[in-house]
């Protein structure tokens, strides 16, 4: 029960990576809200916690701002936010990404974190502690080829974590970061091109490990890190990622 009492923000919870996280939050005692664009998604996660489910777009001002009302309203002081929602483009060399594609990438991946933050943070300083965590990836650390629009967001993520963690510190707020490998999530397919047994083994045979990252890896990493295990811990990047970057 680490996190017995805690009341935490999930985007992107009805699907992949964040539906794991919010399951592992639930099991170790906090109450969850799943928020994600897709509603359907979020209530049949929050329903298998107990948790709640609102509807958001996380790339959207106005959509932001009303989840916040609403998710303050029903759950009361926000203790731990989980930036998860993400998207990508297709690999393709850099030049042939269209803008809508470009603006998209970086409204999801990157200014989804400044909304989240301009309408949660004021709450964590008045209170004096919280827990931020921002999903980014092993492509912000060692970036692949044809993926450079998504690498440049997910390097901005991680370096976003950095500055907020210095930031917020003297308030009592520590923000993190998880740079996990691919996984079995709706991404999988968009990250590789296509999802055949062939492209899925030369994939993997980058992976020291040699699998993919799951829901419940990202679960247990993102738990540790919101947890008062990590009191001490602010500004990393901690890679899930069974030795990619190395």
């Amino acid at each position: 029960m680490r996190l017995e009492g805690k009341t935490a923000i999930v985007t992107g919870g009805g699907s992949g990576f964040g539906a794991g996280i919010v399951r592992k939050f639930a099991t170790e005692g906090a109450r969850v809200c799943v928020a994600d664009i897709n509603e359907d998604a979020a209530r049949a996660v929050a329903e298998e916690v107990a948790g709640v489910a609102l509807q958001v777009d996380v790339s959207d001002a106005a959509s932001v701002a009303t989840f916040a009302e609403t998710a303050r309203a029903r759950m009361g002081p926000i203790d731990i936010i989980v930036n998860n929602a993400g998207i990508t483009h297709l690999p393709k060399p850099m030049e042939e990404v269209d803008e809508d594609e470009f603006d998209r990438v970086f409204a999801v991946n990157a200014k989804s974190v400044y909304l989240m933050a301009r309408a949660f943070v004021p709450g964590m300083k008045t209170a004096g502690t919280g827990a931020i965590l921002n999903v980014a990836s092993t492509a912000g650390v060692s970036p692949r080829p044809n993926l450079n629009w998504y690498n440049a967001s997910k390097g901005w993520m991680i370096t976003a974590t950095k500055t907020m963690a210095v930031e917020l510190a003297p308030f009592g707020i520590r923000v993190n970061a998880l740079a996990p490998v691919a996984g079995e999530t709706p991404l999988l397919s968009s990250f590789m091109g296509e999802d055949t047994p062939e492209m899925r083994t030369k994939f993997l045979s980058t992976i020291p490990l040699g699998r993919f990252s799951t829901p419940e890896d990202l679960g247990n990493a993102a738990c540790f890190l919101c947890s008062e295990e990590a009191s001490m811990i602010t500004g990393v990047a901690m890679e899930v990622d069974g030795g990619r970057c190395i």
